[in-house]
C-alpha cells in the first residue's frame, strides 16, 4: 500500500501539541532508543492495513455462507473497505494539517477497533457491508499520518530513509502473514474473529502513541475540501454499484440511472477542481506523460493484483477443497514474489532505469497472467501458484518504485498534489480490480451456470448454485448422488471459466502498461541527463 510520501511534511516534524504529554522532550521529536520504540508502535497499523485486506480476502467464502450473501454483497464486503478509505484518504490529509497528524492517527484507531469489533458480531452481510465502510473511513486516517509522524521522529533524512523502510516492509510483511493468519483464526474461530485482529493492536497504539509519537500540522486555519471528497466517492460509488448489477444481470434502468449520476459527480469534481486554487487533485499535472503513465500504471497494477488475489482465495478454498490455513499456505509463495520483486528493484533501477525495471517488472507479470488464463478447474495447483508468483514478482518493482517516480515526476511545487495522488491511486485501483474483476467472474460465473445445473435438480437449489459459487457447493450437500457431483462439476467449471476470462484481461492490461512505461518514463541515460527525459 503506498501512501503520502514523508518528505510532504518536512516542516512539521518538531512541533508538539500545546498540551502534550508529561516526558515529552520540548519542542524537539524523541531521540535513541525511544524514537524506534515510536517507529515499532507506529509500524503496527502499517502492517495491519495490510494484513486485514489479505484476511477478508480469504474469510470470504466463509462470511458468504455463514451470513448468505449473495456474490455482490460478497463483493461489496472486500471493496466497501478500500473505496472509503480511497475516497476519504485525500481529505483526511487535510484534516491531518488541521488538527495534527497524531490527534488524526489516534482517533481514527480507536473508531477503527470499534467498527473492528462490531463487525465481527455481524449479523446479516448488509450490517456488514456498512460497518466495512466506517472501517474504511477511519483507515484512511493510518497511513498518511504514519509516514508524516515518521518523518517527525527521524528528521536526519538518512534515519528516516531506514524508518520509512521499516514501515514499508511492515506493509509487505502484513501481506505476507495476512493469509497464514487468517487462515488459522478461520480453523480454530469463528470468521468474525479475522476482524478483531486489529483491536489489540489499535489498543496498543491507543495506549503508547500520546507518550511516544510527536504532534506535527496542528494549524487551524487549514481548510478542508468536504465537498471535493464527498464528489470522490459520488463519482465511484454509483459506476461500480451499476457495474455490479449490469455483471449480476440485474442492470436496468436502476443501473442506468446509477451510471448517469455517477458521471454527473465526476463532471463536478473536475469542474471543481479546475476553479480552486489549492486543488485536491492538480489537473495540471496530468500533462507531463510521465507523471500520468506512471499514476496509471500504479492504479492498474494494483487493480490486476487485487482482483487477482480475490479470485484465487475463492478458487483454492471454493474449487480446489482447501481448507482456509492450507490456502493460505498456497498463497504465501505469491507473497514471498512481491517481497522479492520490491527488494531487487532499487539495484535493477540503479543499473538500468526506472522505466525499463518497471516496465519490464509488468511485462513479466503478463507472462504469470498467461499462465493463469489456462488454469483448469481443478487439480491445477501448480499452476495457478506458479502464475501467482511470476504477477507478483513482476509487480513488486512497480509497487517499489512507482510511488517515488510519481512524486519526483511533479514539479517541486505541487509534490504535495502528486504525493496525495499517489496515495490514493493504488487504494482506488485495487478496489476498482475487485469490483470489476470480481464482476466479470461472476457474469462468466451465472451465464454458464444457467445452461449447466442438471435437470431435475429442486429449484431452490438450483437457484443457489446459479448465483455464486459458496452457494453451490452447499446448496450440492442438500442434493442425491450423483446429482451433487454434476452440479459441484459445473460450478467449479464455470467458475474456473470467469477465473481464465479475468487472468486474460489482467493479461492485456500489463502488457499494456509495460509498453508506456518503457516508452514513457526515463531510462538510465535519461535519469542521468534529466534534460534528455523533459525533453522525452
Amino acid at each position: 500500500m503506498t501512501s503520502r510520501h514523508p518528505s510532504e511534511h518536512p516542516a512539521q516534524s518538531a512541533s508538539p501539541a500545546p498540551g502534550g504529554p508529561p516526558g515529552f522532550p520540548g519542542s524537539a521529536p524523541p531521540s535513541g532508543r525511544r524514537a524506534w520504540v515510536g517507529l515499532a508502535v507506529l509500524a503496527l497499523p502499517a502492517l495491519l492495513a495490510s494484513l486485514e485486506l489479505t484476511v477478508t480476502h480469504l474469510a470470504l467464502p466463509t462470511i458468504g455462507t455463514q451470513l448468505g450473501a449473495s456474490s455482490t454483497q460478497q463483493l461489496w464486503i472486500v471493496d466497501i473497505y478500500a473505496f472509503m478509505l480511497a475516497g476519504s484518504m485525500l481529505a483526511m490529509g487535510s484534516v491531518g494539517d488541521r488538527i495534527g497528524r497524531r490527534r488524526l492517527l489516534l482517533t481514527g484507531a480507536a473508531v477503527f477497533a470499534a467498527a473492528s469489533s462490531a463487525a465481527a458480531y455481524a449479523p446479516n452481510a448488509e450490517t456488514l457491508i456498512a460497518l466495512r465502510a466506517v472501517m474504511g473511513v477511519s483507515g484512511s486516517t493510518l497511513m498518511p499520518s504514519v509516514l508524516a509522524l515518521t518523518a517527525a521522529l527521524f528528521p536526519d533524512r538518512s534515519r528516516r530513509r531506514v524508518a520509512v523502510g521499516a514501515v514499508i516492509a511492515a506493509v509487505s510483511g502484513g501481506t505476507a502473514v495476512g493469509p497464514l493468519v487468517g487462515g488459522w483464526l478461520l480453523e480454530h474461530f469463528w470468521w468474525g474473529s479475522v476482524f478483531l485482529i486489529g483491536v489489540p493492536v489499535m489498543a496498543l497504539l491507543l495506549l503508547l502513541g500520546p507518550w511516544l509519537l510527536p504532534e506535527t500540522g496542528a494549524r487551524p486555519e487549514k481548510r478542508v475540501d468536504v465537498v471535493s471528497a464527498l464528489l470522490t466517492v459520488g463519482t465511484v460509488l454509483p459506476l461500480v454499484y451499476a457495474l455490479k448489477r449490469f455483471g449480476a444481470g440485474e442492470g436496468g434502468g436502476a443501473g442506468l440511472l446509477l451510471v448517469s449520476a455517477g458521471v454527473v459527480m465526476g463532471v463536478a469534481f473536475v469542474r471543481r477542481q479546475r476553479r480552486l486554487d489549492t486543488p485536491m487533485v492538480d489537473p495540471a499535472l496530468f500533462r507531463n506523460p510521465a507523471f500520468t503513465v506512471t499514476l496509471v500504471a500504479l492504479a492498474l497494477g494494483i487493480f490486476v493484483l487485487w482482483g487477482t488475489n480475490y479470485a484465487t482465495a475463492q478458487y483454492l478454498q471454493l474449487v480446489e477443497g482447501l481448507t482456509p490455513l492450507r490456502a493460505g499456505l498456497w498463497t504465501a509463495p505469491a507473497a514471498a514474489g512481491v517481497i522479492v520483486g520490491s527488494t531487487l528493484a532499487p539495484h535493477l533501477a540503479r543499473r538500468v532505469g526506472t522505466g525499463t525495471t518497471v516496465g519490464g517488472g509488468l511485462a513479466v507479470a503478463a507472462v504469470g497472467f498467461a499462465v493463469l488464463a489456462r488454469v483448469g478447474a481443478g487439480g491445477d495447483l501448480a499452476s495457478l501458484v506458479a502464475g501467482s508468483v511470476i504477477v507478483s514478482a513482476g509487480l513488486g518493482p512497480m509497487m517499489a518504485l512507482a510511488t517515488e517516480r510519481v512524486i519526483s515526476s511533479a514539479p517541486a511545487e505541487r509534490a504535495g498534489s502528486a504525493s496525495a495522488m499517489a496515495s490514493m491511486a493504488p487504494q482506488l485501483g485495487g478496489a476498482l480490480g475487485i469490483a470489476v474483476l470480481g464482476s466479470v467472474i461472476t457474469a462468466t460465473y451465472r451465464h454458464r451456470m444457467d445452461d449447466a445445473v442438471p435437470p431435475g435438480t429442486p429449484n431452490g437449489p438450483a437457484d443457489a448454485a446459479r448465483d455464486n459459487l459458496a452457494d453451490a457447493v452447499d446448496a450440492a450437500k442438500s442434493l442425491p448422488a450423483p446429482t451433487n457431483s454434476d452440479v459441484l462439476e459445473a460450478a467449479r467449471q464455470a467458475f474456473a471459466g470467469g477465473l481464465r476470462l479475468s487472468a486474460a484481461i489482467s493479461c492485456a492490461i500489463a502488457g499494456l502498461l509495460a509498453f508506456a512505461t518503457l516508452r514513457f518514463l526515463p531510462s538510465r541515460r535519461d535519469e542521468q541527463d534529466p534534460s534528455a527525459a523533459r525533453n522525452t
